[in-house]
């Protein structure tokens, strides 16, 4: 069958531009596949990376209908059944397109190659390795059992595509964000036993938006990862132990995570006014917090938009009532 693939390309610091080709292709032949044939048949100047192709080295991420995908694991008839009936169907002699682009939250160097220096640097920021104190074990090992081995077996998955980086929404807005792909790998460290570090390692993750508190939790990062990571869901372990650690210092995103269910438990939705001064100034603690936020404010208040009072929501008790009992379910469970 006949398939026009639209290839986005670019030169760094240039606009992108899109290409086309025709190719005649199987069902069963993968995205890599036919961007070879394309190298080679039609258009040499075509570049993209690959190594193994055999989803292992993670080197052919790219977007492929708008979805960051491994070039060598995605094939042409997958791709032709996830498209719209009328991209497919509109025209009787029309044939199915599929479109490839270079991965998001990253530079383009020449059509399908990108810049992963801010992968790799923020993946350097976490430190996912175990510690030196932790590697220092002289005279013999440094056992684990197979359960302990087994709660990094997830995340040891990682094959480093980044895939669920060019799928951030959290790092396309925010650059300090560090990603889905280095908060994953933390979460590996701080699950192995060997490690030393994890009281530093809390304390660093829990710094404003830079770590797990810049997440958005839109789910893209799970949704394309073709190993299996579950990037978000490791995201949220580390935020289960920042929240459970007494010794991590109080900072805005925390106030604002355990702040959050108290002031629903006192009015049923949100007391405004009540939420700002205890997240932003934890109740006149946080001086720098209450002056950043007093600007906005003032402008609000003169144009009526600040609520001066606060009136419960129906069914207050009953949510009070159901949020006490996930609590004392969460205090129990193992």
């Amino acid at each position: 069958m006949e398939v026009l693939f639209k290839i986005i390309r670019q030169q760094k610091n240039s606009s992108p531009v899109v290409q086309t080709y025709v190719l005649d292709v199987e069902g069963g032949n993968t995205i890599l596949d036919c961007l070879n044939r394309i190298k080679w048949e039609q258009d040499g100047t075509l570049a993209f990376r690959k190594n193994c192709r055999n989803t292992i080295c993670g080197s052919c991420a790219m977007v492929i209908n708008g979805r960051s995908a491994l070039a060598c694991k995605e094939n042409v008839g997958s791709e032709i059944t996830k498209l719209p009936q009328n991209q497919t169907h509109h025209k009787a002699n029309s044939i199915p397109e599929i479109t490839v682009a270079p991965l998001g939250n990253m530079p383009v160097i020449k059509d399908l190659v990108v810049d992963m220096s801010s992968f790799w640097n923020n993946l350097e920021a976490v430190t996912p390795y175990v510690s030196t104190a932790g590697r220092n074990v002289p005279e013999r090992e440094f056992l684990q059992t197979p359960q302990e081995r087994s709660l990094l077996d997830q995340t040891g998955n990682c094959i480093m595509c980044g895939a669920c980086y060019s799928q951030c929404n959290a790092r396309e807005v925010n650059s300090s964000f560090v990603g889905p792909h280095a908060l994953a790998k933390a979460y590996r460290t701080l699950a192995d036993g060997r490690d030393t570090q994890s009281q530093s390692r809390l304390e660093n993750y829990n710094e404003d938006t830079s770590g797990v508190w810049g997440c958005t939790r839109c789910f893209y990062c799970n949704s394309v990862c073709p190993m299996g990571v579950a990037p978000l869901d490791q995201i949220t372990k580390i935020k289960q132990e920042i929240l459970a650690d007494k010794q991590v210092p109080d900072s805005v995103p925390l106030r604002h995570r355990k702040g959050l269910v108290e002031v629903v438990k006192q009015g049923g939705w949100i007391n405004e006014p009540q939420f700002v001064l205890q997240v932003l100034g934890d109740y006149f603690k946080d001086l720098k917090g209450l002056l950043r936020i007093a600007p906005l404010g003032f402008r609000m208040l003169l144009k009526g938009k600040f609520p001066l009072s606060f009136e419960p929501s129906q069914g207050t008790e009953e949510v009070r009532s159901l949020i006490e009992s996930v609590q004392q379910e969460n205090r129990h469970s193992p």
